[in-house]
């Protein structure tokens, strides 16, 4: 265990809908996304564009916690996303947006941020306290579900939380698509992570420019 596995993580949250403090009515449905009162704040040109990405930029909120813990700095999530297109980290085609693709993702945050990541494939979720060991933060694969963990998924991966604290017994991670109360700090036994945990997911390294 090191010394971020005790007490709350250092890592601003935030949510990859722009109105966190709805996201339960996100989930639900109740709340169409072109309802969100916040996208402007989003960097979304119009709400046409927030609502086609906003449900596919769960990497680029972990990247904005990441870079705003490393920085202070905030950059809108759909920024992001947009200036990610160039390194063909998502893909769009006939309107269906595919992606997180990690190796590009890994060239653009190296490229135009300056951050050290590394992709992990056939990863072991017991092995999760020594990647940790080694990285500053881990963007790890779970299925969406992982928000209701009293019911198996039915698969694995899918969406991406930023796992901040690994431990033998437990992980701790933000959750761009939690919950309210389930968002930030959520802390989850290892054998409940591995339920929803694909094995695959992006190191962010120590070090780097940002």
């Amino acid at each position: 265990m090191d010394a971020r596995s005790a007490g709350l993580s250092a890592v601003p949250y935030f949510c990859q809908w722009e109105s966190a403090h709805l996201a339960d009515a996100i989930i639900r449905k109740e709340l169409a996304l072109a309802d969100d009162p916040a996208w402007p704040a989003s960097g979304a040109r119009d709400v046409e564009e927030y609502v086609r990405w906003a449900n596919h930029v769960c990497g680029m909120a972990c990247l904005k916690m990441v870079l705003a813990a490393r920085s202070g700095q905030i950059h809108p999530t759909l920024e992001l996303a947009r200036r990610s297109l160039a390194f063909g980290a998502y893909t769009e085609r006939e309107g269906e947006i595919k992606g997180l693709i990690y190796a590009p993702f890994v060239r653009f945050v190296t490229e135009t941020f300056g951050l050290d990541a590394q992709v992990h494939v056939g990863l072991d979720t017991a092995a999760l306290p020594a990647v940790l060991e080694g990285a500053d933060y881990f963007m790890a694969s779970v299925h969406p579900d992982i928000r209701q963990t009293d019911r198996l998924p039915p698969s694995k991966g899918g969406h991406l939380v930023l796992v901040t604290r690994a431990s033998a017994t437990s992980v701790t991670f933000h959750n761009p698509s939690g919950e309210v109360g389930q968002q930030a700090d959520v802390e989850l036994p290892l054998t409940v992570f591995d339920a929803f945990f694909a094995g695959r997911g992006i190191a962010i390294l120590p070090g780097g420019q940002e």
